[in-house]
């Protein structure tokens, strides 16, 4: 009996590998961390350039909110990647049910967040303070914008599944999504040691 990996004529064909997503997605995200890039290069040039008024101004800051931020980010990524695979193996209801998980512990993130900056702002930290807190508000609020797209995104993903949009057999589109979502967690976890840990 032949396998799924043998043709007809008996020659073994290796299954073609192909790069999850669209290629418009994989171009959008390139340029989305090519800005990500500059913005953390220049937090870390100007580290070096003014050591103790970045190591005094951190220590307004919350490890321990940073490192809960950084779970809820990585945890819902990890949701939206087992939701993928459901949606490989045509289980598209238990897909929209992990993503709408995922938006549940993202929202950890959402309500940190926007805790920390009331806190910043109670005690006068804003844009203008110093520049370790102009390019935290510019690195962090940048990414909080692509944190609520990225839910939105999954929101998306989730009622498309419900509705029979995504399946084994059309994936490209949901992988885009998941794609862009992996891209705000790659980002995070090189913001949190950057912003929050390194002295």
């Amino acid at each position: 009996m032949c396998t799924s990996a043998e043709t007809a004529g008996g020659t073994t064909r290796t299954p073609r590998r192909h790069l999850p997503g669209d290629l418009a997605m994989w171009f959008f995200i390139l340029a989305e961390l090519s800005v990500f890039a500059i913005l953390i290069l220049t937090f870390a040039v100007t580290q070096q350039l003014k050591p103790q008024l970045f190591s005094d101004s951190r220590q307004w800051l919350d490890r321990s909110t940073g490192l809960a931020m950084t779970l809820s980010l990585l945890g819902a990524g990890l949701l939206a990647a087992l939701a993928q695979e459901r949606v490989r193996q045509a289980r598209p209801r238990q897909a929209a049910a992990l993503l709408l998980a995922a938006l549940l512990v993202a929202t950890v993130y959402l309500l940190l967040k926007l805790d920390e900056y009331r806190h910043l702002l109670g005690l006068g930290l804003d844009l203008a303070h110093n520049t370790f807190f102009t390019l935290y508000w510019i690195l962090s609020g940048f990414h909080f914008l692509h944190v609520l797209l990225g839910m939105l995104i999954l929101a998306w993903l989730a009622r498309g599944c419900l509705c029979g949009r995504h399946g084994a057999d059309n994936p490209s589109g949901f992988e885009s999504g998941v794609l862009y979502w992996h891209m705000v967690d790659l980002v995070w976890v090189l913001l949190f040691p950057l912003v929050y840990a390194l002295d």
